[in-house]
């Protein structure tokens, strides 16, 4: 879904939610240029661990949704939609899967501070 909206020249991604994947590639540690690496770092392994691809699938989910959204909204103010609850429906889907990835991210965090003042 990372095609051109044809009139205003912008990608529907980058017309939606930003600011979750701004978030993750600032926690991401920069690549130097000639640098190489020599060992996977701690955010590697999470990319690759079957938790770290919840939250990658969840994060693309919220794209994909309001890429949809962005699109169904473009289409209905030009006219080319014929029924305009598509709207509705993909403003709520939106919602739905943004609403599930903050609960969930809320949920790791919590369960990672109990983890963090546990008694050993």
């Amino acid at each position: 879904m990372s095609t051109l909206i044809d009139p205003i020249g912008i990608t529907p991604a980058a017309a939606g939610i930003t600011g979750v994947t701004d978030t993750i590639q600032k926690i991401a540690p920069p690549v130097r240029p000639g640098q190489e690496e020599e060992a996977p770092t701690a955010l590697d392994q999470v990319k690759d661990s079957a938790f770290g691809s919840l939250f990658s699938g969840l994060i693309q989910s919220v794209k994909d949704t309001d890429a949809e959204f962005t699109q169904a909204q473009y289409l209905l103010s030009t006219g080319q939609l014929d029924n305009p609850v598509q709207v509705g429906i993909s403003a709520y889907k939106a919602e739905i899967s943004l609403d599930l990835l903050i609960q969930l991210r809320n949920r790791a965090l919590d369960a990672y501070n109990e983890l963090k003042n546990m008694n050993v």
